[in-house]
């Protein structure tokens, strides 16, 4: 008997065409949805029944009811290791200083990225990274975190059991929004450290806000205008 797959994932997305590719060519019983942030969850989704729903860099929030209706697992591949669930978890780890991360996968629940871990990719964090690189660096270990996965629910073969716990609730664009503003008040340690940390090609950086204006940092224009997930 196949196994039926409802792959959802990230719109124009290099690492996420790869990993559709993986699906299209392995589960004869396969749906696709790809979509972008702001995009409204297609309606004829919403009855999908089968056995694996994955969760790839999605720009949607997976509906408690469809991840009940799974015959198997519903997982999701998120872009941090357990101790950064959440958003924003490659500028946070690049504000707090950290010398490695990694991705996770994980079964979902309809609280996003608490539910239990499957497995995870680690890797180094370098003094030269920026969020741009951690990013690239994160897609390319989840790919091949997908892959392993993948080709265990491809051989009908249990998912792994990590030992490894999310390490807290997960980060929110509230608590984001917050790391981008600076004050004259901050060390000149303390700005550097946001700006390093929210400076992304393309997107919002760090900001201050002063008699009702706002001024953006803006570094020099780059060549690789891809948004964080």
């Amino acid at each position: 008997m196949s196994t039926s797959i409802l792959f959802i994932g990230k719109k124009d997305d290099f690492f996420c065409e790869q990993a559709k590719s993986f699906v299209d060519t392995h589960f004869q019983e396969s749906s696709i949805l790809l979509g972008s942030r702001g995009d409204n969850f297609p309606d004829e989704f919403r009855h999908w029944k089968g056995d694996y729903i994955v969760s790839y860099l999605s720009p949607w929030i997976i509906p408690e009811y469809m991840l009940e209706r799974t015959n198997g697992a519903a997982i999701n591949f998120h872009p941090g290791p357990p101790k950064y669930p959440g958003i924003g978890c490659t500028n946070f780890a690049l504000y707090n200083g950290e010398e490695r991360f990694g991705v996770t996968c994980h079964h979902m629940d309809p609280q996003p990225d608490t539910g239990d871990i499957i497995a995870t990719k680690k890797f180094d964090i370098q003094e030269s990274d920026t969020v741009y690189s951690l990013t690239q660096r994160c897609y390319a270990h989840i790919l091949s975190l997908f892959y392993d996965i993948g080709h265990k629910i491809l051989n009908k073969e249990n998912l792994p059991d990590s030992e490894e716990d999310w390490k807290r609730k997960p980060y929110t664009r509230e608590e984001l929004n917050e790391l981008c503003e600076v004050s004259p008040e901050m060390s000149t340690e303390e700005i550097k450290r946001r700006v390093r940390a929210v400076t992304f090609p393309d997107a919002p950086g760090a900001y201050i806000d002063i008699d009702g204006m706002r001024f953006t940092y803006e570094k020099e224009k780059s060549e690789h205008p891809i948004p964080p997930a």
